[in-house]
């Protein structure tokens, strides 16, 4: 196999995946590949997500879809959390060329020069040497860009793959974090998310929290918005709750997954909190940010919960009045303590309705919280072009998508009038440009 000379990254499943993917993408032009669509590209590198079963499906879908295309066989790598928990499995059985875990694509093209040679490009490990020290810098982004703080996981929720396939929670080193958020405006970006499988259990030996980070990169000129995703309710710590009333770069935006409204199901799941400790959290939220909107995730249909345990979920949903979430029927991974559970599968038709009933329901809260926002003025960070001339879409501080006539740029903060809202996004009006 030839040496490949241009390269394409497909990354699945979440914003980490998305960081990892762009690092990825970023190795591979230091090296002088050039980038090209996935049809063209001499590598295809597949950065996949083993969080459900269905992703882990797509991801074989996708590699016999490439080993059938015209304009010739791509060398095919397979990177992120299905590489790592199928390691040369994967390799043996869709015949890729290179395998490479989410703590090891630093190594990228050192496997790509040995795939070259018509060796299996393998590298599964899990080394305490940090990756983030070898990766390029960072040169170009749009305005808005994420920024890995924290990997990993301790949790070991009872159906989740996430402590097996990307290790044992791990803080990045304060100052290079700023560093990277500092190279990151100077690249291009106007906001910086901040990421990690349990975000807000980031800290250091000097005993600083996510909050100081927040506070660290606010001090950053030239950047202008502040996020953070994805947070445990364990980890919710006084200081990030009082970060969210004291820092006015930190927009009004929590991703605070529950998974379950039934303590039971919550115990059974190993989530250590309960239904009230986490609506004591969101209270004391609110409290500090009033305008604040709330996300999560839910997971229904796992193992033995009752119609009775389903309702208690609904009526959580409806307690805190989500602006956003995300829902799935539960999905067993292998290895993990919930694919060995009884009750393992509950009958697919009460499964769908379940996810159907508590996504109207969802559906029903965002809807709202968008109508509530009619009327409201604020900056949109300008993202994307939209589908119709002169139209731009950007991001709300509540992070809605919102629409508009303009002439402004990509990048570009715009103070807005939202004028209308749809289930999945809002119309602005342009108040003054800044």
């Amino acid at each position: 196999m030839t040496t490949p000379k241009t390269y394409h990254v497909k990354s699945y499943g979440c914003q980490m995946n998305v960081y990892d993917g762009e690092r990825m993408g970023e190795l591979m032009a230091a090296q002088g590949l050039v980038a090209a669509e996935a049809d063209q590209a001499d590598l295809v590198v597949l950065n996949t997500c083993h969080i459900r079963e269905k992703a882990t499906e797509k991801v074989y879908s996708e590699i016999g879809r490439l080993k059938l295309r015209e304009a010739g066989k791509p060398m095919i790598a397979v990177a992120g959390c299905v590489a790592q928990a199928e390691g040369e499995e994967i390799a043996r059985r869709a015949k890729v060329d290179v395998v490479v875990g989410p703590q090891a694509y630093h190594n990228l093209p050192d496997l790509v020069a040995k795939a070259a040679e018509g060796q299996l490009g393998l590298d599964t490990d899990m080394p305490i040497a940090s990756k983030f020290g070898k990766l390029p810098a960072r040169r170009k982004v749009g305005p808005s860009a994420f920024l890995t703080v924290q990997e990993g996981c301790d949790k070991f929720c009872t159906y989740c793959v996430v402590p097996y396939t990307r290790g044992a929670e791990v803080s990045r080193p304060y100052a290079a974090i700023v560093d990277e958020a500092k190279a990151l405006v100077d690249a291009g970006a106007r906001e910086i998310t901040l990421l990690g499988q349990n975000v807000n259990a980031w800290g250091d030996a000097d005993g600083r929290g996510l909050h100081d980070l927040i506070v660290a990169l606010d001090r950053i000129e030239g950047l202008a918005r502040i996020r953070y995703t994805t947070s445990h309710p364990n980890d919710m710590a006084e200081g990030l709750i009082e970060a969210h009333a004291s820092v006015a770069k930190l927009m009004p935006f929590l991703h605070l997954p529950v998974q379950a409204g039934s303590d039971r199901i919550l115990k059974a799941m190993n989530r250590s909190h309960t239904r009230d400790s986490y609506l004591r959290i969101l209270e004391r939220v609110r409290a500090a940010r009033p305008d604040i909107a709330l996300s999560g995730d839910f997971i229904v249909a796992f193992p033995g919960e009752t119609e009775a345990e389903f309702e208690e979920t609904l009526q959580l949903v409806d307690a805190v009045g989500y602006a956003q979430c995300f829902s799935f029927k539960y999905s067993p991974r292998p290895g993990t303590p919930a694919a060995e559970m009884v009750d393992q599968y509950l009958p697919a038709d009460v499964a769908d309705v379940r996810l159907q009933r508590l996504q109207a329901a969802l559906g029903r809260h965002s809807q709202a919280f968008n109508d509530a926002s009619v009327g409201r003025r604020c900056s949109v960070l300008i993202e994307r072009v939209g589908r119709r001339p002169g139209q731009m879409i950007g991001k709300s501080p509540w992070l809605q998508s919102v629409h508009l006539e303009t002439d402004a740029k990509i990048g570009d903060l715009i103070e807005v009038e939202l004028v209308s809202a749809g289930p999945n996004s809002l119309a602005g009006r342009i108040v003054a440009a800044g």
